[in-house]
């Protein structure tokens, strides 16, 4: 079935929210590293970055702005963003090791057997990664919140942080599945 929007371009607002999501990136990580201990920052930047993912897709859809760029770069900054984002609060000792190797393992996994068919639109996000996605990123914020000012969020950022690894590894796998099948039939429609 052909899509029926039309592509906006790559100069739209929310490709635009998506690119800050990506320049925000940075202070979070050295707000973290500097030990935020007392301070809200971290929290509030964390909570800004995540909350551009689904901004951007709202705009995206509302004013007409969906764009093959767009779907592109807004899932690599969501995996980026999470990834180096796990990766400081395991360095800094708030996330547990396993976790950000699960989180790592499965993204690389996604990576490697759908990267080439989710480039070409062939692999859309379904509503198990939208969740998962989510979940992450409400745990990623609560795991800040508790290392800076509200230590009583860690049992539930863990909480969280688990049923988003249980939800990733299901969704990689299910888009990893879809991959290969495709893959396995344009092999043999090519035939």
């Amino acid at each position: 079935m052909e899509s029926t929007q039309r592509d906006a371009g790559w100069a739209t607002i929310p490709n635009l929210v998506t690119v800050m999501r990506f320049l925000l990136i940075v202070p979070v990580v050295v707000v973290l590293l500097q030990g935020g201990e007392g301070d809200w920052l971290p929290v509030v930047l964390l909570g800004v970055w995540a909350s551009t993912d689904w901004i951007d897709g709202q705009l995206a859809r509302r004013l007409d702005q969906v764009s093959v760029i767009g779907a592109k770069l807004d899932p690599f900054v969501d995996r980026l963003g999470t990834a180096v984002i796990a990766v400081t609060l395991a360095v800094i000792g708030a996330l547990p090791w396993w976790m950000l190797a699960v989180l790592i393992a499965f993204d690389l996994l996604a990576t490697i057997l759908g990267v080439k068919a989710a480039a070409e639109g062939r692999l859309p996000v379904t509503w198990i990664g939208k969740i998962r996605t989510a979940v992450l990123f409400f745990g990623l914020v609560f795991l800040v919140a508790a290392v800076t000012v509200l230590p009583w969020l860690t049992i539930p950022a863990y909480v969280l942080l688990v049923v988003g690894l249980v939800l990733h590894v299901i969704s990689t796998v299910g888009y990893s599945i879809s991959a290969v099948r495709q893959g396995i039939a344009r092999r043999a429609a090519a035939r």
